[in-house]
Parts: structure tokens; C-alpha cells; sequence
């Protein structure tokens, strides 16, 4: 037993109305991610990952189906919401960044100063605190980002593509830092990525979505061991295999989307 959230979508669809008509985003989604649970979602351009991902975090309301999350401890849940590229705020220091969310609770002073240099620390930005987004890194922007959810302890944590601009380098270095947090934190991930690496570095499962109107396509269970690291996941024997089981899933999903937008033109 994690100390986040369970979720569950059961049917859920997601249709946007424009004026050229309707669009199905998101058909009969049917998954269960379990409290503690490190989730991550691939499928093609377009398939409705991030459309899921925002009603997972109740910036959007399924137009079908249920989809409930529940706490840990029987409370309504919390989540924080990282997504790529730059979410912070320029005027705010590095440490007020990461405080944000914790004035926006009513913490005490103290309180919200402790959690500031426990996380900065752990991610490794204590001696920029007093610096401002551009005055660093993208990459440690993007830890900031992350520090800034985690500020909060949620109950869920959900990413979409956090560390998708980065450089590889850069990717595998943050990539442990938050295999090690969530390690600690037994909280419950949700991430979306385009990168098969990356989902068998992290996950306890993963998740392919089909092309649009995006569904469950398969989920495939991640045996390795944890506490992981990048070098020791690509170094066990049945990395390739499991990679290669991944592409070709995502491979016929990614031609079948473009095989839509191909009929999209023509028609």
C-alpha cells in the first residue's frame, strides 16, 4: 500500500464538439492504476493522452463513462500537474517558485520554509535559490517544476512529457532524481511520455493507447527490479525484448494515425 491514490476509468470518452464537427478524443478508456502505482502512458500524436491526463486531473469532465480517484486515507485527493516546458513563474525566485503552492495551503513560515530547502536539496538546487528561472538550466527548471509539485505531497502526480525538451543527458540524470523521490514518497504517478526508454526506466506498467479515438491497447507489466537505475534497467536481458514488444504496438497505432490524417486531407 502506496501513500497516494488509486484511479480508476471505467468507459471513459472524452467527444469535443467544433465547428467543422465532432471530435472523439478518448473511447471507452478502461484502466485501473493502483495507490502507489508509477503509470506511464505512451501512444501516438494526437491519440488523446494529454486529454485523459486532464481529466485524471479534473481540468476536464469525461463526456462518458466514470472515472473516479480516491486517497490513500479515505480524503479527497490532491494532484499536481507538471507539464513540459516553461510553467514557472519568471518574477519568483527558484525557492519561491517552490513555495508557491505551499502559501497558497496557509502554511506557516517555518513550515514552508523547511519543505523548500528539504526539496531543493534533494534535487540539488539549493545553491540556486535565490536565482531566477532564467538565470538557470532548462533542466533545472524542469527540477523546479517537479520540486514545486511535490512541495505540495499530492496524492496523485501527473506528468506530461516533463522532461520531453530536454537533452539526453540532461533526461537520464532526472529521470533517477524522480525514481529516487517517488521511491520515497509512495506516491502515485501518472506520466505520459513518447519515449519507450524512458516508460520501462520508470514504470510499474505502461500503458499503450491506440490512434484516435485513443483506448486502451495494451498494458504491459515492467518486471525489473526496483530501486532501478537507466544503466541497469538497458543492461537486463529482457530490456530488448520488451522494447521491441512496445514499438510494435505503438508502431501499428502510429501508422494507423497517420493513415487517419492522410484520409483527413484527401477527404
Amino acid at each position: 500500500m502506496g501513500r497516494g491514490a488509486t484511479v480508476r476509468a471505467a468507459a471513459v470518452g472524452r467527444r469535443f464538439v467544433t465547428p467543422s464537427g465532432t471530435i472523439e478524443a478518448v473511447r471507452d478508456f478502461d484502466l485501473e492504476i493502483a495507490d502507489g502505482e508509477f503509470c506511464v502512458i505512451v501512444g501516438p500524436s494526437g491519440c488523446g493522452k494529454s486529454t485523459l491526463l486532464r481529466m485524471i486531473a479534473g481540468l476536464d469532465t469525461p463526456t462518458s463513462g466514470e472515472l473516479s480517484i480516491t486517497a490513500h486515507n479515505g480524503s479527497s485527493p490532491t494532484n499536481a500537474v507538471v507539464f513540459q516546458g516553461r510553467s514557472l513563474f519568471p518574477w519568483l525566485s527558484i525557492a519561491a517558485n517552490v513555495e508557491y503552492g505551499l502559501k497558497l495551503q496557509g502554511l506557516a513560515k517555518s513550515g514552508r520554509d523547511a519543505t523548500v530547502a528539504r526539496l531543493l536539496a534533494v534535487l540539488g538546487l539549493s545553491k540556486f535559490a535565490n536565482a531566477y528561472p532564467h538565470q538557470v538550466s532548462e533542466g533545472m527548471r524542469q527540477r523546479v517544476a517537479i520540486g514545486r509539485a511535490l512541495a505540495v505531497e499530492p496524492d496523485l502526480l501527473l506528468m506530461d512529457e516533463p522532461f520531453g525538451a530536454l537533452d539526453e543527458q540532461t533526461r537520464f540524470i532526472l529521470q533517477e532524481e524522480l525514481l529516487r523521490i517517488w521511491e520515497s514518497s509512495g506516491k502515485t504517478v501518472v506520466m505520459i511520455t513518447h519515449s519507450i526508454d524512458e516508460a520501462l526506466v520508470l514504470a510499474d506498467r505502461v500503458v499503450v493507447m491506440s490512434a484516435q479515438p485513443g483506448t486502451v491497447r495494451a498494458i504491459i507489466d515492467v518486471p525489473f527490479d526496483r530501486p532501478r537505475t537507466m544503466v541497469a534497467v538497458r543492461s537486463d536481458p529482457a530490456f530488448g525484448d520488451l522494447f521491441n514488444q512496445t514499438w510494435d504496438l505503438l508502431r501499428d497505432e502510429v501508422t494507423r494515425a497517420r493513415q487517419q490524417q492522410e484520409g483527413a486531407l484527401v477527404g
